[in-house]
């Protein structure tokens, strides 16, 4: 491990860049402090993420820049982060500018044009589309509804007879024709409208037209405008309000899921929803979600983006879990005002309907996140299949032990189905005969001959957490169970080799000697852990919440006056010791059933204890 010396790092801002023995960067961060960020991660008791986990024990060098604050120090790590693509950090994998459209103000004959760069040049702007398909559809739908020029400036002026659109009815052809400019105007004027969300408006002015033109006895007119009317509401009947304000806004959200992190942002404008957008982020935790989210919207959000004036974020992103996340939130809500070149409300939702908003966000952001997880595990089976030598692979077991000195023994076994946990066939063994011996291998044998006596259905493959001894002991239990070759075993441990400073899982099978050639860091390896580690932390549950049960008992039954009723009582109406001290004596007789005299008695001894 990196031999970190805190004198090294000065107490001012910067960026700094972890490395591995290849000098290839794996991280890039920034700090108000270099010297307090970098030794939060060295230090003994630090309580990483598995992902802060994996990264720190591959460091080999740590480099750092100075900067002169803590904002350029954000901009500098968002420029790195895009230019290096560390493993380690929120990479956005599609981070490019979206369609917008364009209408060009400025010109006596404006047309609707897409740009993915928005530019101070005094037009208007509608969107983001997040797919080009989508985008073009519409623009070809407005241009049935409203005949706009489509051609280029140059073209505008070079053209000598009309084209293709004004033959089908969908250009005026200012190019060849004297085209009335406030006609034309008063056209853009409603497209404007409609792309603001102000639908309504621009249909009742037509309506009314319409009618005149009818009371005019013009029903040539009248027709024209009774067909617009009705491409417009065919155009417009699949927008929903989701605002009674017409205002333009994006909301952010996400979803933390097994799999990791699900981000989504919704488009907002004029009151309607317009689209969404959504990220993975795989391998990460709760902790580290607001964090994400932080980093994606500095790569979502460029200088030449479309940035709306109100931006919706959960609590804990507008606030800040902490002092430094608070601070993190300012410079966010700063970088982005700047970007945006106007004034940005950038905080949490502000009555019911920003609240619904930011509730639909965090739905499609954990849907994301479990079709991405899906599609992954989807494409991972088979290969995994196929390198253990299997024809197929749907139902996954996998066993732990769990004990604390050889005392409350606790064999997990879990069960993933289509790469999906089935937690209502998690199941918990309690082996009463074996307590004191603290022989895993005899759980791990007890487990194998209660599996075999149970029956079908049968996993395809049985994951042990351990290594060549564990998954000896539970091939010879199902082999003397009569349940040999019932289905494959595969076990998982910690290689002996060292591969940048990290200790690699690898896997054993049966009748091999050496490991399995799955690649460190590969999706298959990746899957097999997580499976263990679920059966890791459920057996490790179990035993815990045992282990908590006896040492309750144990404090409840040494109170005065309280025999085994009492304290089983007690443990059903509280579950915990401190529960019962922070009950009052009223408490006590209600929920315990004590009468008055022992529940007093019972709150004296507990306020002693």
């Amino acid at each position: 491990m990196y031999a970190f010396d805190p004198q090294n790092f000065p107490a001012s801002p910067g960026v700094y860049l972890m490395k591995n023995a290849k000098g290839k960067i794996l991280y890039v961060g920034k700090a108000k402090s270099l010297r307090s960020r970098l030794s939060s991660y060295f230090r003994g008791d630090a309580g990483h993420t598995v992902k802060t986990a994996a990264l720190v024990a591959r460091i080999e060098t740590v480099e750092v820049l100075l900067t002169a604050s803590e904002k350029e120090a954000l901009l500098l790590e968002s420029s790195l982060i895009k230019k290096h693509r560390p493993r380690y950090n929120i990479v956005l994998k599609d981070d490019k500018n979206y369609i917008l459209f364009k209408l060009d103000r400025s010109h006596v004959y404006p047309r609707l044009t897409f740009t993915r760069r928005v530019e101070r040049d005094g037009a208007a702007y509608f969107g983001p589309f997040t797919s080009a398909a989508a985008a073009r559809s519409t623009w070809k739908e407005l241009g049935r509804v409203f005949p706009l020029r489509k051609c280029s400036d140059r073209a505008l002026v070079n053209r000598v007879r009309p084209c293709l659109y004004h033959s089908i009815g969908q250009c005026l052809a200012p190019c060849v024709r004297a085209v009335d400019a406030a006609a034309y105007a008063e056209l853009v004027k409603r497209v404007e409208a409609f792309l603001t969300g102000r639908s309504a408006e621009v249909l009742r002015g037509v309506q009314k037209d319409m009618e005149a033109a009818a009371e005019a006895l013009d029903f040539e007119r009248a027709a024209e405008l009774r067909d617009l009317l009705r491409a417009m509401r065919k155009t417009v009947e699949g927008q929903a309000t989701v605002l009674t304000r017409l205002v333009d806004l994006d909301v952010v959200n996400w979803a933390v899921t097994d799999q990791g992190v699900g981000l989504c942002l919704l488009f907002v404008r004029q009151g309607r929803l317009l689209d969404r957008k959504t990220f993975f982020f795989a391998g990460l935790e709760a902790s580290e979600a607001d964090w994400a989210a932080g980093s994606a919207l500095l790569q979502f959000y460029r200088p030449e983006s479309f940035i709306p004036p109100r931006l919706v974020v959960p609590e804990g992103l507008a606030e800040g879990a902490g002092a430094e996340d608070e601070a993190d939130g300012r410079l966010l809500a700063a970088i982005l005002e700047e970007r945006r070149g106007a004034a940005l409300r950038f905080g949490a939702p502000r009555g019911r309907e920003e609240r619904k908003l930011l509730e639909l966000a965090a739905v499609n952001a954990r849907r994301a996140a479990e079709e991405a997880a899906k599609a992954a595990t989807a494409d991972v089976l088979p290969v995994l299949a196929r390198k253990l030598g299997l024809p197929g692979l749907s139902r996954i077991e996998a066993v732990d032990v769990s004990h604390l000195g050889g005392r409350g023994v606790r064999v997990g076994r879990v069960v993933f189905e289509d790469g999906e946990p089935k937690k209502r066939e998690y199941r918990a063994y309690a082996f009463p005969e074996l307590e004191g011996t603290s022989d895993d291998y005899l759980s791990l044998a007890a487990f194998a001959a209660k599996r075999a006596a149970a029956g079908p259905p049968w996993p395809d493959l049985l994951l042990i957490d351990g290594g060549k001894g564990q998954l000896a002991a539970v091939e010879r239990a199902l082999a003397e169970a009569g349940a040999a070759g019932a289905f494959a075993l595969a076990s998982i441990a910690k290689g002996e080799r060292r591969s940048q400073n990290e200790m690699e899982d690898v896997i054993f099978v049966p009748g091999r000697k050496n490991p399995l050639a799955i690649k460190p860091g590969s999706p298959e390896l990746l899957f097999l852990q997580r499976v263990r580690d679920a059966v890791h932390e459920f057996s490790i549950g179990r035993q815990r919440r045992v282990r908590n049960k006896q040492g309750l008992a144990s404090a409840v039954l040494e109170l005065p006056g309280v025999g085994p009723k009492t304290a089983k009582r007690l443990w059903e109406a509280f579950g915990s010791v401190e529960t019962m001290r922070e009950a009052t004596v009223e408490a006590l007789q209600e929920k315990a059933g004590l009468g008055p005299r022992r529940a007093a008695a019972v709150r004296a001894a507990l306020a002693k204890g």
